[in-house]
């Protein structure tokens, strides 16, 4: 699969935040995964996908007066992903309980281990959006659930759960790539109950699910919450992140419409992952 890189070069007196709200709105287009670098930002996005008009219509930091940031792109043809990852890709410890790494990486003596050829998939753990998902899950009883990811990228939170015992998942993306990563990768975890699909959210019509992840973005996620409830009995519960923290109020108004009750939410870095439980 071809892909556009967007090389974001930022100047700003808060490069941290600008680089959270532009991620937010490249995240909002279609944009997949991001790097942050020392001056601002890379992105990638499918080529098919990309609409340079979009790009050019982003204008928060006008707005706020942030700074400036000055925007360039480069068709990347496809590659050996795997390989790219390599040179950079450090393993992920999370809550001292779960360690991601690639296959290269030594194992260690912790909990949960899990294995990801992350490839051009998002979901490595590195993001704050799948440490805090699994931070969150971390605190949950999996044990004989049937859950869905919503999204599932590598398949790293589908992994998570099969660790943690669920009954069966069903792993669901758009994107080519991470519905094939997310099959390799549960291959070299022994995640045997994780059945992956590859389209949107009508995959889920006519099923039940006790647990619902969502790793998505605020946009879709609204959109879709509705659907989460028709598939999701009472006391079941639904995480969500890909989300700013500015962002809870709507999600959480959203949410309750579908008569689902806030738990707890989960920050860092401003990003966050929010518990709800169906009632």
């Amino acid at each position: 699969m071809d892909y556009i890189q967007l090389n974001c070069k930022i100047q700003t007196h808060n490069l941290p935040l600008f680089q959270q709200m532009l991620m937010h709105e490249l995240g909002n287009i279609g944009f997949e995964s991001f790097s942050e670098t020392s001056d601002g930002l890379i992105a990638y996005i499918e080529s098919k996908s990309f609409d340079d008009s979009l790009v050019n219509n982003i204008t928060f930091y006008n707005d706020l007066a942030l700074g400036n940031v000055e925007f360039t792109s480069i068709f990347i043809k496809d590659r050996n992903w795997n390989e790219e990852w390599e040179k950079n890709f450090p393993p992920v410890e999370i809550a001292d309980k779960c360690n991601i790494r690639a296959p290269f990486h030594a194992p260690t003596n912790m909990a949960y281990e899990i294995v990801i050829e992350p490839k051009m998939s998002f979901g490595t753990g590195h993001h704050e959006t799948t440490s805090l998902m699994i931070e969150q899950m971390l605190d949950m009883q999996f044990v004989d659930k049937q859950v869905l990811d919503m999204g599932c990228g590598t398949g790293v939170l589908s992994i998570m759960a099969s660790k943690l015992k669920a009954a069966s998942i069903v792993a669901i993306d758009i994107d080519e790539w991470a519905y094939n990563n997310t099959i390799e990768n549960c291959t070299i975890n022994n995640a045997y109950n994780v059945a992956t699909e590859i389209g949107d959210i009508d995959l889920i019509l006519g099923k039940h699910f006790d647990i619902i992840l969502a790793n998505i973005n605020r946009n879709i996620l609204l959109k879709q919450i509705a659907h989460y409830a028709d598939c999701q009995s009472n006391n079941g519960n639904l995480i969500m992140s890909g989300i700013y923290l500015e962002d809870l109020p709507m999600i959480q108004k959203c949410a309750e419409q579908q008569h689902y009750m806030f738990v707890k939410v989960v920050e860092k870095n401003n990003w966050i992952a929010v518990l709800f439980c169906k009632k």
